[in-house]
């Protein structure tokens, strides 16, 4: 599934003038996706100026030049539309380092074995699922460690049911690896002790959550890979 990258407002010539003489800052990458259905034509133009350029957060201003950088979300993207499309394979689970967590609302997983379970039972709940719109953005933490996150809407059909829900994906990379993956639906923090008034509601989330990973690592043969 093809991403296209929407048109934003382009730039004026005193605004790239003015980006040319003051200095670099930290890296912070947005850039808004609509993913076309099925064979669908792509929808959106080329990507212009405004998506090109390094926004900055702080009082400093950072240095305009086409998007020729490397961009983290770039190759990790591509993986995690897979997923969440029910058409995962082994090569896409190589963006995770070993132990890396994944945790939504339903779930918590611990190390790559799980994480596979967890998205190769997808395909077993849902005829159909998908990301249909998303916005990436992309936060430099320090060397080597980024922040990424995935506004996006998702697509899911249930006993002919169809189910539309808006989530906010959080990804945190640590050379060149996810090391934790977290799906807040309806853009809400994960519930658990930290995040609950009564630390012991937490602590019963975070437990029922195990749980279900459990039972479905136990169906999905302990993270398996699918015969080919």
């Amino acid at each position: 599934m093809k991403a296209v990258a929407s048109s934003s407002s382009s730039l004026s010539l005193s605004h790239i003038a003015t980006l040319h003489r003051i200095g670099a800052c930290s890296l912070l990458s947005r850039r808004t996706f609509v993913s076309p259905m099925d064979d669908a034509p792509p929808h959106g133009g080329k990507e212009n100026k405004a998506d090109q350029m390094r926004e900055c957060r702080g009082k400093e201003a950072c240095e305009f030049s086409p998007r020729t950088e490397h961009h983290v979300s770039d190759r990790i993207l591509p993986h995690i539309l897979n997923l969440y499309a029910s058409r995962a394979t082994p090569h896409d689970f190589e963006i995770y380092a070993d132990d890396a967590s994944f945790e939504d609302p339903l779930m918590s997983a611990h190390g790559l074995k799980q994480i596979k379970s967890a998205f190769y039972s997808v395909a077993k709940v849902f005829s159909e699922s998908r990301i249909v719109e998303y916005t990436v953005k992309e936060n430099l933490i320090s060397p080597g460690k980024y922040e990424i996150l995935i506004d996006n809407k998702q697509y899911y059909k249930f006993l002919g049911r169809n189910i539309d829900m808006i989530s906010l994906i959080r990804l945190h990379v640590e050379n060149d690896k996810v090391i934790r993956h977290e799906d807040w639906w309806d853009k809400k923090p994960l519930k658990n002790r930290d995040t609950v008034k009564i630390p012991m509601v937490g602590i019963t989330l975070e437990t029922l959550r195990r749980g279900s990973m459990m039972a479905t690592h136990v169906m999905m043969g302990f993270g398996k890979d699918p015969a080919v």
